[in-house]
């Protein structure tokens, strides 16, 4: 699984997405913090590094997902570019920012009524027509593309970098990359509360069901598959995975639109949730939040 590989096939795929101080949350925190900004990548979102990677490498003509909105916006993104057929299983709540252009992209969108039952139809339908099915995260080459977000950041010389965790693709990706520098920064995972599977199995010593409630971080929400190879490249890389309430990221999506002048969905919004919460240790540190996509409909935006 490498993650520079991924960023040579990637070259002329994706954009190298700016990296910003936010002297709102600098002062907030003690710390010098900068925002990689993933929510102005191609398609709104980071997932779109991981979705051409995989697709690139995969060398199939069809091809099958399942997604809570981004990873199915940018498969059909990278699908239609690639002359692959895509067939991609959503939860019917995913915001229409990201269901309207996976069909606009020329996929097949098949709704459930949540992400879980979306991953479950998605792989019956994979191996009932032997159609390769591609996971937003437990996948070598989608997490090789998402560690190509943590290339980038570590340019910045971070001590810290707060990453967004859902399926935990993003995570592992950001984690290797930071494991190649001479002196690694700590890796923290943050997941919303509504939906803690990270932190149930880290305490528990594997994934297990969680009760997923409501969350505005959509993206995130959700079981992760009982074997996904995230589960050991997380207890193993990043330092701690944390849990953040509803209320946090609210005010992190009002924040980054107000005081950084950036659109965030909640899922891209949890790092800066975090740090709102409170992170220990963080005085003086040179800091990288990855805001991990901005696909969020107005009206929700405008509702927080």
């Amino acid at each position: 699984m490498s993650v520079i590989r991924a960023a040579e096939r990637l070259q002329g795929r994706v954009r190298k997405t700016p990296v910003v101080q936010s002297a709102w949350l600098s002062a907030v925190t003690g710390a010098d913090v900068l925002l990689k900004l993933e929510n102005l990548q191609i398609e709104g979102s980071f997932k779109t590094r991981g979705a051409f990677h995989a697709l690139q490498q995969a060398g199939v003509r069809r091809a099958v997902t399942a997604s809570a909105g981004n990873h199915g916006r940018s498969l059909a993104f990278a699908a239609k570019d690639l002359g692959v057929a895509l067939t991609v299983f959503a939860p019917r709540t995913a915001p229409r920012a990201k269901l309207d252009y996976i069909g606009a992209h020329g996929a097949a969108l098949e709704l459930c009524d949540s992400y879980d039952e979306a991953e479950q139809r998605a792989l019956d339908y994979a191996g009932r027509l032997a159609v390769p099915y591609i996971s937003p995260y437990n996948n070598r080459d989608v997490i090789a593309g998402a560690g190509t977000v943590g290339l980038e950041a570590m340019q910045e010389h971070p001590d810290v970098i707060v990453v967004p965790v859902g399926g935990g693709g993003l995570a592992s990706g950001v984690a290797l990359a930071a494991r190649m520098e001479p002196v690694p920064p700590v890796v923290i995972g943050v997941e919303a509360a509504a939906s803690p599977a990270f932190t149930t199995a880290l305490a528990q010593g594997r994934l297990v069901p969680i009760e997923v409630g409501e969350t505005l971080a959509d993206g995130l929400a959700g079981n992760a598959e009982p074997d996904s190879i995230t589960f050991a490249l997380i207890r193993d890389n990043v330092s701690d995975v944390l849990a953040v309430d509803e209320a946090y990221i609210a005010a992190a999506m009002r924040g980054l639109l107000a005081h950084d002048g950036q659109r965030a969905e909640g899922a891209g919004a949890v790092g800066v949730a975090a740090l709102l919460a409170g992170i220990a240790g963080l005085a003086g540190k040179r800091v990288i939040v990855i805001v991990s996509g901005g696909n969020v409909d107005d009206a929700r935006l405008a509702s927080v």
